[in-house]
């Protein structure tokens, strides 16, 4: 009789839902459907000819959009997509010009419902975003909404393989590395190399989601905006 070899565990999980019309509320930002309403916002923040700016679109499928117009029209489409699916980042510091306005967005994508399988891609966080509370609120938005009110249980990142800044994000956020999917695209005309992280339900409940909310909590910042623990830090402590 032929030994029998290991299959994996057996499971019986009903299909995850898609995204829908639904706005995610954070205490700096809020997530919302993105509409063509929000081109202007966004393409104030991202848009032109400043190297700065056009620099934001190095690791992105699209090239830096240096006029409204075209920003309009590829807006209009990203929001009728369903699969990725785009959010605006809606910009909720009173004290801040652009309270109120799209300062990015970013997308649920590569979305498998029947294998409970959703990744967070097309991230386009313009300089008023970038390195603020709101960045890593958005992230976290994305992760509960996939896992509680969806029901999935794998959560991908991927990102450029030279694309350190994003690779440092996703480590920070509790990605975990999963390697590296070599000449996995051709991206304007350039070979890409690609790196792959996740986190699993199990690893949001058991500690990185409560890491991350503690670490969010406006008690967790100094008079100035600057933090009192890092998030590693406090995924630290609840290892300990």
């Amino acid at each position: 009789m032929a030994a029998l070899r290991p299959k994996g565990p057996l499971v019986s999980l009903a299909p995850a839902l898609l995204p829908s019309v639904q706005t995610l509320p954070g205490r700096t930002i809020v997530l919302e459907k993105l509409e063509p309403k929000h081109a202007e916002d966004i393409f104030s923040v991202t848009g032109g000819t400043e190297a700065s700016r056009a620099a934001l679109w190095d690791y992105m499928a699209e090239e830096p959009f240096s006029d409204l117009e075209t920003l309009k029209a590829n807006i209009a489409s990203k929001s009728k997509s369903t699969d990725p699916y785009f959010y605006a980042i809606i910009d909720r510091r009173e004290d801040q010009p652009t309270f109120g306005k799209a300062v990015g967005h970013i997308s649920l994508m590569r979305i498998v419902p029947d294998h409970l399988n959703i990744e967070i891609g097309h991230v386009m966080y313009s300089s008023v975003l970038q390195r603020t509370t709101g960045a890593t609120e958005a992230v976290y938005l994305l992760a509960q909404h996939s896992f509680h009110d969806l029901g999935y249980r794998r959560l991908e990142w991927k990102c450029h393989s030279m694309n350190e800044p994003s690779r440092r994000a996703a480590l920070r956020l509790g990605f975990t590395f999963e390697g590296i999917f070599r000449q996995h695209m051709i991206v304007k005309g350039r070979s890409r190399d690609t790196a792959w992280f996740s986190i699993l339900k199990d690893e949001w409940d058991a500690s990185l989601k409560s890491a991350m909310e503690k670490w969010l909590d406006v008690g967790n910042f100094k008079e100035d905006g600057s933090q009192i623990k890092s998030l590693q830090d406090l995924r630290a402590e609840q290892k300990s």
